[in-house]
């Protein structure tokens, strides 16, 4: 991800089917964004990657390196107008970035427990459900569940997708 991909991300988080799966659910403002990115982009540990298909951005994904080792987390999110098929094709591109540029041990995933559409996603690329974290976050009216997963380098078998 580069300054200049900043509006294009911004309005995809901002469209009301992807934020309201977000853990910020306010509508962002075009200054606070640039501030998030300035600050992540002298981040080493996170990764914030455009995702492309046949050189059209089609969504976002950011790896987050843990500390203690080559574990991460991720977090993604297609653009809206994004065709059929194009979230299969972004998680697999993602998991080869992850496991074979990064060379991480195990990625890390979290879904509100009311998302089933992340969570289908997480179990059709190979993660395994670790956890349930109950009522652990409060969206300003009511309390949710996270449902956690991992996915071991050894457990996913590379796979061809498109570029990230």
């Amino acid at each position: 991800m580069r300054a200049n991909d900043l509006e294009r991300v911004l309005a995809w988080r901002n469209h009301p089917e992807v934020r309201r799966y977000m853990y910020t659910r306010h509508e962002i403002r075009l200054d606070e964004h640039r501030q998030w990115f300035e600050r992540a982009s002298q981040d080493p540990a996170k990764h914030l990657l455009i995702f492309a298909v046949a050189g059209t951005p089609t969504g976002f994904v950011n790896i987050t390196q843990h500390q203690q080792g080559p574990i991460a987390d991720w977090g993604f999110y297609l653009a809206p107008e994004a065709p059929r098929g194009t979230g299969r094709q972004l998680g697999q591109s993602a998991l080869t970035f992850a496991f074979g540029e990064l060379g991480l041990h195990k990625l890390c995933g979290q879904a509100l427990a009311f998302n089933e559409r992340s969570i289908r996603f997480h179990r059709r690329l190979g993660f395994q459900q670790e956890g349930l974290l109950r009522d652990q976050y409060f969206d300003g009216e009511q309390f949710h569940s996270m449902v956690c997963f991992g996915l071991l380098h050894h457990e996913w078998p590379s796979q061809s997708g498109e570029s990230i």
